[in-house]
């Protein structure tokens, strides 16, 4: 087979430092079309994304040349600079040092895409920390409390 072809979907999350809620509604408004342009730029056509004031989802497609570890390194990086750009107020801003990646289906893709756009109604019920153990455990990811928060 000459042709290397793959589809897989990610469900990324991650946190401001401390889960500081400084991510506005105005800064979101630039910041999540930033975030899919970065995964765009990378050939990692971006689906979703949203978040509230402490988090970001981030829902994509992979390139089949890419880490995940690399995306979210690329990501976290491009974006912590730009917002840094954005005046005194995003000078010390900082991302969480972790994150969760989740392979999602294609039959899942819709209900992960209104999930993802769908955010802030969504945490007018709960936490970023109980949505993230919510999903750590439908996932089945194993974890230790001590290092999941930062």
């Amino acid at each position: 087979m000459p042709q290397s072809l793959s589809r897989l979907l990610v469900h990324l999350v991650f946190s401001t430092k401390n889960r500081k809620p400084g991510l506005t509604p105005a800064i979101q408004s630039e910041l999540h079309p930033y975030l899919a342009g970065t995964l765009n730029h990378i050939d990692c056509p971006s689906l979703q994304v949203g978040g509230v004031e402490d988090h970001v989802h981030l829902f994509f497609g992979l390139s089949r040349t890419r880490t995940i570890a690399n995306v979210v390194e690329t990501v976290k990086t491009s974006s912590s600079k730009w917002l840094k750009t954005k005046g005194t107020l995003w000078k010390d801003f900082h991302w969480q040092s972790g994150y969760g990646a989740f392979s999602v289906s294609q039959s899942d893709a819709h209900e992960v895409t209104a999930y993802v756009r769908n955010q802030t109604q969504h945490h007018l019920k709960m936490t970023f920390q109980e949505e993230y153990r919510r999903l750590l455990e439908r996932y089945q990811v194993s974890y230790d409390e001590r290092y999941v928060w930062d």
